[in-house]
């Protein structure tokens, strides 16, 4: 793949601001068309979050996927995104997914019940519920 084919569909490229970035690097990206914004000044863990995100990305879901193509690629990233948000567990969130409103009933004794397994990513990531 070309250059031309691949800069073709982007449209940003942010960049923090060390020295090696010169001013004919951006010149070349902003000739394609492509904005090129840069991180806050001084604030050298300004990408902690986006890069504990992306670990955990590649970790649970793409280290165990071979990606055919681009839209393979975003299938495979809506459906963790979708497990992501509805359904795993966050320790700042007492093991409550992000959508999650409030903490799941709490069961009185031990009731064998029986559990309902989802495959999500073809079964490289498991989902059990409580039959009800």
């Amino acid at each position: 793949m070309t250059w031309a084919a691949a800069s073709s569909s982007l449209r940003l490229a942010l960049r923090d601001r060390d020295s090696k970035y010169t001013g004919s690097f951006d010149a070349v990206l902003e000739a394609e068309g492509m904005d090129v914004p840069l991180s806050a000044p001084r604030a050298p863990r300004m990408n902690a979050h986006c890069e504990r995100v992306i670990g955990t990305i590649h970790r649970e879901a793409l280290d165990h996927v071979l990606l055919l193509n681009e839209a393979h690629t975003r299938q495979v990233l809506a459906e963790y995104q979708d497990h992501y948000n509805r359904h795993r567990p966050h320790r700042s969130r007492d093991q409550r997914p992000p959508e999650a409103q409030e903490q799941p009933a709490v069961l009185d004794g031990f009731e064998p019940r029986k559990l309902l397994r989802t495959r999500i990513l073809s079964g490289a990531i498991n989902e059990y519920r409580h039959a009800t």
